[in-house]
């Protein structure tokens, strides 16, 4: 009997990894969670976060969505050059941060399978309008997936899929930039 109370309690106290969560840095990204909730646990994202907090972006990626997020890792930020980042994250540089960021952002709910779909009824190549304004181009190829940017940089997706109650991310490996 004690056994069992110790195997509940201890259920209850761990999160549980179900075939919805999805592990992204280090931590689990629950779709019970905003896209903000769960991006903060991200040791990948960091940057990417503190990117969000300087663009006063917070509180529009914790709104009801639906958001397609592709999110750039820390790595992807990296290959910038050096004083890119350090120079956007200035306040003076707010709106340009901010076209960048909504950039990486679709309005509604677009899956892995949905993108998929798309690219075939596009014949190879889908385009899809960011928040900012702007054009990505999604392709193809083999059994993955990757985004064109404005400038004719691709953009691999790392991780697809995870879900969260106000929309989807989906991990890439490059920052997008717009024209």
């Amino acid at each position: 009997m004690i056994i069992a109370a110790f195997a509940l309690v201890a259920f209850a106290v761990v999160p549980k990894v179900n075939a919805q969560t999805k592990m992204v840095g280090g931590a689990a990204m629950y779709p019970t969670k905003d896209i903000i909730d769960n991006a903060v646990n991200s040791k990948d994202h960091t940057t990417l976060v503190a990117a969000v907090k300087a663009a006063g972006l917070v509180e529009t990626l914790k709104g009801e969505g639906p958001f397609t997020v592709f999110a750039p890792t820390n790595e992807a930020f990296s290959k910038l050059p050096k004083e890119t980042v350090p120079t956007l994250l200035k306040p003076e540089n707010k709106a340009t941060l901010t076209k960048i960021l909504t950039y990486h952002v679709v309005a509604g709910r677009l899956s892995s399978a949905d993108l998929w779909t798309k690219v075939k009824a596009g014949m190879g190549k889908a385009e899809l309008k960011t928040v900012a304004g702007g054009t990505l181009t999604v392709m193809a190829k083999g059994k993955k997936l990757y985004l064109v940017d404005e400038k004719g940089d691709k953009s691999w997706v790392t991780i697809a899929d995870v879900f969260q109650k106000n929309g989807v991310i989906h991990v890439v490996n490059t920052v997008l930039m717009p024209n």
